[in-house]
């Protein structure tokens, strides 16, 4: 287009000139010049654009391709790489002197700045003696200012045996848990807590002699072992309550390390203790956490880490048993993230931005907690954990696996901090392409221009 303008343009200028009407060739001779060199100019300045498009293009890439390894790199392997990943990048072929510079800073906060320059041959403002365009463009990726913590909320009913689903879920967790690891820079960058939930949560065993745990109805049920003489009764308090005699049950040592909600044996405290994330206390009973001897307990959460064998080693172990209670594996992975109980959150540094996350998945709907076996009583307390995560700040993903024909579920549509954050599966591949999608998003490096 700019080609046929520039024709009809000079087609104009020679009848201009061929004129021999009064002044008309002095005239022309005065205006040649500076018609052909604003129109030059334009065209010249119009190839250049489009090679500075290609070149910032090229900037970013080379940014987003060196930005995971520059921290291992000397200078002149970090010069090296830069320039490989421009040239595979930049084929603009209107330009020429390639040059590339690359620089990793790893005070306050991390950053990668690549800078490049190319010269772009002029057309026609040669004619004035400007014969080449010298064109610059830089790219900074920043993240050493910015921290990661992750909180994956994991169902491992008895249900997750059909279909495929765990064999997918414990794939998709540890290409997860790669791609963090990928993000991070140093140590301390990315931290992830995995909270296995069924019914309960198990809190690891080798918590029985913590403050935080409530052993009242562990020890009136016996540990969950024992009998009554006489056998009318099948718990330890009710037991010696009339009269019997109780033998054997399991001592603190011997417990499985469940827990269920916390609260009181007659439902959820005032506090709501099951809803948020106040430190438990022995000054307030309904605060701690309740030792259950269930059978069907998971394996034991694990708090805020970057041991990404030890995360990998508990993915691979997790194994379907038991009833869905999301409420309780949602305000434990809350927990995992501030501290408090069964978790020690490392401390936050001044000077970085910290991002807080939440993924929940799970493949059916509430069927039992600690008090109801309907799923609206516990549809109702985890609606209360959700709105109290949201107001926390934190950014929570939920995701339902339904191979089974089940009603989509509005509660987790509710929960989740946007539409966008809601997943909805209707097989167990999906599990692999959604975390692998909601792992691009949290890794994604901010570009700054």
């Amino acid at each position: 287009m700019r080609e046929a303008s520039l024709s009809r343009l000079l087609r104009s200028i020679r009848l201009f000139g061929n004129s021999q009407r009064g002044n008309v060739a002095i005239t022309f001779g005065l205006l040649l010049l500076p018609i052909i060199g604003a129109v030059g100019a334009a065209v010249d300045y119009s190839r250049a654009n489009a090679v500075k498009a290609s070149l910032q293009s090229a900037l970013d890439a080379t940014t987003l391709a060196l930005s995971k390894t520059a921290a291992g790199m000397d200078t002149a392997a970090l010069q090296s790489s830069a320039l490989k990943y421009f040239q595979a990048n930049f084929t603009n072929p209107a330009a020429s002197n390639l040059a590339v510079t690359a620089t990793y800073n790893s005070q306050n906060g991390t950053s990668l700045t690549v800078n490049g320059s190319v010269e772009v041959p002029t057309i026609f403002m040669g004619i004035f003696g400007f014969n080449k365009i010298n064109l610059t463009a830089s790219n900074t990726a920043k993240w050493g200012n910015s921290r990661l913590r992750v909180a994956l909320v994991l169902d491992n009913t008895g249900s997750m045996a059909d279909s495929g689903k765990m064999a997918a879920l414990q794939t998709a967790t540890k290409n997860l848990l790669g791609q963090l690891q990928s993000a991070a820079t140093v140590n301390g960058d990315v931290y992830v807590s995995i909270v296995p939930f069924v019914k309960d949560v198990n809190v690891d065993p080798a918590n029985y002699g913590a403050s935080w745990i409530d052993w009242t109805a562990y020890d009136a049920a016996g540990g969950g072992g024992g009998s009554c003489k006489p056998g009318k009764y099948k718990d330890q308090a009710s037991c010696i309550a009339n009269g019997g005699t109780w033998s054997g049950g399991l001592s603190h040592s011997s417990w499985n390390g469940c827990v269920v909600d916390r609260g009181d044996a007659s439902g959820p405290s005032s506090g709501n203790y099951d809803t948020n994330v106040v430190a438990p206390t022995t000054s307030t009973p309904a605060t701690l956490f309740s030792a259950e001897q269930y059978a069907s307990c998971p394996q034991a959460a694990m708090g805020l880490s970057y041991n990404w064998s030890a995360m990998t080693t508990l993915v691979n172990n997790m194994a379907p048993a038991g009833n869905t209670n999301q409420a309780i594996g949602l305000s434990l992975g809350w927990m995992s993230l501030v501290g408090g109980g069964p978790f020690t959150s490392p401390p936050m540094t001044s000077g970085y931005t910290y991002q807080q996350i939440i993924i929940l998945l799970t493949d059916g709907l509430n069927t039992q907690d600690r008090w109801y076996t309907d799923q609206a009583s516990i549809d109702a307390r985890q609606t209360l954990t959700c709105t109290n995560v949201r107001n926390a700040g934190i950014t929570l993903y939920t995701i339902q696996v339904n191979t089974g024909g089940d009603p989509t579920s509005t509660l987790l549509q509710n929960c989740a901090s946007d539409s966008s954050k809601f997943f909805l599966l209707t097989s167990a591949d999906q599990i692999v392409t959604t975390f692998q999608q909601i792992g691009t998003s949290l890794t994604q490096l901010y570009l700054s221009k």
